[in-house]
């Protein structure tokens, strides 16, 4: 998502959070704790309440073919991502970039990190751990309405984290990659959405067309940004590389 101010002297973020999508990154939902499965919401037609969240499917990088490519504000700072095309950085790197900068987040922390991903073997990747396997039921025959089935099970395995005591979580969900073989793990960044900064309280009312709140990194949840990277960084042997490939970059900043 862009951002809508990088505030130096504040030492934050505000990103900007549509109201009204109903496919892409961001989605609004609703559940009754952070550990029951979300069901979409049309904030439109419905007040938003406070079993409201935002589902935000975050990234880390953008090319210059994606056209969102103008709505980050590092575009000259690029890396070389795993595919082997030089992205630049986008959404979670660049709000480490400016944290960087500003030195609320330390070199040493970034070493730290650096050093943590480094050290996870492939076989602890989520995508090949023992328990991050997507499970399969034996088909059993099952007559329905007249006609018979092989009915089966398919469980996909979910991981909830949450940062410290906030109702602030990841979550992490495998499903198998569309356009090849294997898993593939998905990371969404969830928030309650009285966590959104908005000119008029949202609780209570239906979102205006178009309507876009804000959400704030800074002094008090930076460690969000790290934590979250510390996560990409497990997801795949892909999201290992991008993700120290980004740490590298922002740690030439320090020099």
């Amino acid at each position: 998502m862009q951002i809508n101010l990088a505030n130096e002297k504040e030492k934050s973020i505000e990103v900007k959070i549509p109201l009204t999508t109903t496919s892409g990154k961001i989605r609004i939902k609703k559940r009754s704790s952070i550990l029951d499965y979300g069901l979409p919401y049309a904030s439109r037609s419905n007040p938003f309440l406070q079993n409201n969240y935002v589902e935000w499917q975050i990234g880390y990088d953008i090319h210059k073919t994606n056209k969102n490519f103008n709505q980050t504000t590092l575009e000259t700072i690029t890396f070389e991502a795993y595919n082997g095309k030089n992205k630049s950085l986008y959404e979670l790197s660049e709000y480490l970039y400016y944290f960087s900068k500003w030195n609320i987040i330390k070199e040493k922390e970034l070493i730290l990190l650096k050093n943590y991903i480094i050290s996870i073997n492939d076989d602890n990747l989520l995508n090949e751990h023992k328990h991050c396997q997507i499970k399969r039921t034996h088909p059993n025959k099952k007559e329905i309405n007249g006609i018979k089935f092989n009915a089966l099970t398919i469980e996909y395995p979910q991981l909830v984290y949450q940062f410290g005591k906030f109702e602030i979580i990841a979550e992490v969900t495998i499903r198998e990659k569309q356009r090849a073989v294997g898993t593939q793990p998905m990371l969404y960044f969830c928030f309650p959405i009285t966590e959104l900064k908005s000119s008029i309280s949202l609780l209570g009312r239906c979102a205006n067309i178009k309507e876009i709140a804000y959400f704030v990194f800074d002094k008090n949840n930076y460690f969000i940004i790290l934590e979250m990277l510390k996560i990409f960084g497990m997801l795949s042997p892909s999201h290992k590389a991008d993700t120290l490939a980004i740490i590298n970059t922002v740690l030439r900043g320090y020099k």
